[in-house]
């Protein structure tokens, strides 16, 4: 055997240097230089391709791999796994799962089998492709049974809503090894999800019966509701998507599908649906159930007749309560068109807009709203409001005062207070403060 050159030999205690200290740059030239001398020696080719697409320098990396594939006698398996990994990193899924599936027909050990199993499980994740992940994972515990691929696959389970099977992985998973990362991770939720299985299983059954009729929708949102609950944003992302293809007018629909997105930190998602991040949550940072029981009911009324105003109108306010002021005003808008001559609607549509910022808007509509119904208190008071908000101090003491005069409150004379300060009208501010010493032990 001849002996190898010293000029190689000194580049391979470079190269162990330079691996052991993580110095990317050095392997890739390093190893270059080594192939160059030696180019059948695919321990280098292998390290140069590594350290490439560990710095993801993916264009150079399939420079690598083609000089690679052509330099060397026998194809190594290796590069298959390498191609596999830079079509992931381009987000190219086809081509990675087809190059990995090519590794595997190679028969690698069983420890190399198990993690390409796991990387293809990982690709159908991102696809959301359920059953094919769960069944890569099947695959990777046969290859090597370890309790996190039992945590993996359970969760796909879940996805599946195999539920029997995901608690059978991970109980099977705790047993492997309770002190793994990701048994510590994932068991505490599914013992909280697990609460909630028999409420679940119950609508499983309600909604196989007939998963696609428009009216399994209020059934879907039901479980979805549950899975929020339940801490899993995902499965309630699953159904109230669903609901809301079944029927994309439902504001119910949309609020838990953006309630989920928010849940699960994707904003950007939940605005395309027009909700913000605002959305008002009550108790365990959730929307209120009875917020959700009226967006139901109203939907079904709009369904039924999408012309029903006091239905539009009823909705919208919700949505404001909901701090979701766009879709509110949609709503205050859609029923405007119908009939503009409702105070109700103009009333709501000025919340809405006032909401907005968009406050000029805003007093046109609440001075319309007490033209058509100038006998109620509340429709002045926000008028007035409004005309603060503005700096029209004069005509916000005006609107306080026909407020008054029809109900008088604290409110209405602590806001008339303020104006009348801001103008220097002084007696008449302290007129009110009296009157409100006055009233204020009646109201504690």
């Amino acid at each position: 055997m001849q002996a190898e050159a010293p000029e190689l030999r000194q580049l391979r205690v470079q190269l162990k240097a330079a691996e052991d200290a993580a110095d990317k740059p050095a392997i890739i030239e390093l190893s270059r230089r080594i192939v160059a001398i030696a180019p059948n020696d695919s321990n280098a080719w292998e390290k140069r391709a590594q350290a490439q697409l560990d710095a993801e320098d993916l264009d150079r990396l399939e420079e690598t791999l083609d000089a690679w594939q052509k330099t060397v006698r026998h194809q190594p398996t290796a590069i298959e796994d390498f191609r596999g990994d830079l079509s992931l990193k381009r987000k190219d899924y086809e081509n990675a799962e087809r190059h990995w599936l090519a590794f595997l027909a190679t028969k690698p050990s069983a420890a190399d089998a198990a993690t390409e199993y796991d990387e293809l499980g990982d690709l159908c994740v991102e696809q959301a492709r359920w059953a094919e992940n769960a069944a890569y994972r099947t695959k990777a515990i046969a290859a090597k049974d370890a309790a996190a691929r039992r945590v993996f696959r359970a969760c796909a389970f879940l996805r599946l809503h195999k539920w029997d099977a995901a608690y059978a992985d991970m109980a099977k998973a705790n047993k492997i090894d309770a002190s793994d990362s990701q048994v510590k991770e994932w068991l505490p939720q599914f013992e909280r999800l697990q609460k909630f299985l028999p409420q679940i299983k119950t609508l499983d059954a309600q909604i196989a019966k007939s998963p696609n009729d428009p009216a399994a929708a209020g059934l879907l949102l039901e479980r979805a509701r549950i899975f929020t609950l339940a801490g899993r944003p995902l499965l309630a992302l699953d159904d109230a998507g669903r609901a809301l293809k079944l029927q994309p007018a439902s504001m119910r629909a949309r609020i838990q599908t953006a309630e989920a997105l928010l849940d699960d930190n994707r904003a950007e998602d939940a605005a395309k649906l027009q909700v913000g991040n605002d959305l008002l949550r009550g108790d365990g940072k959730h929307v209120s159930e009875h917020a959700l029981r009226e967006l139901g009911t109203l939907d079904s009324r709009l369904l039924a007749n999408p012309r029903d105003v006091d239905a539009l109108a009823a909705r919208s306010k919700v949505l404001r309560e909901l701090r979701q002021f766009t879709l509110a005003l949609a709503d205050a808008r859609a029923a405007l068109a119908i009939d503009d001559k409702s105070a109700a609607e103009h009333f709501e549509a000025a919340h809405d807009l006032d909401g907005l910022s968009q406050s000029k808007e805003a007093l046109a509509h609440a001075c319309t709203a007490t033209e058509l119904d100038p006998n109620d208190s509340a429709k002045w008071f926000f008028r007035g409001i409004l005309e603060r908000q503005r700096a029209d101090f004069t005509a916000a003491i005006e609107s306080q005062t026909r407020s008054l005069k029809i109900d008088e409150s604290l409110v209405a004379l602590n806001e008339r207070e303020q104006c009348e300060r801001r103008i220097g009208k002084i007696n008449e501010a302290d007129a009110d403060l009296r009157r409100i010493s006055e009233l204020a032990p009646e109201h504690e």
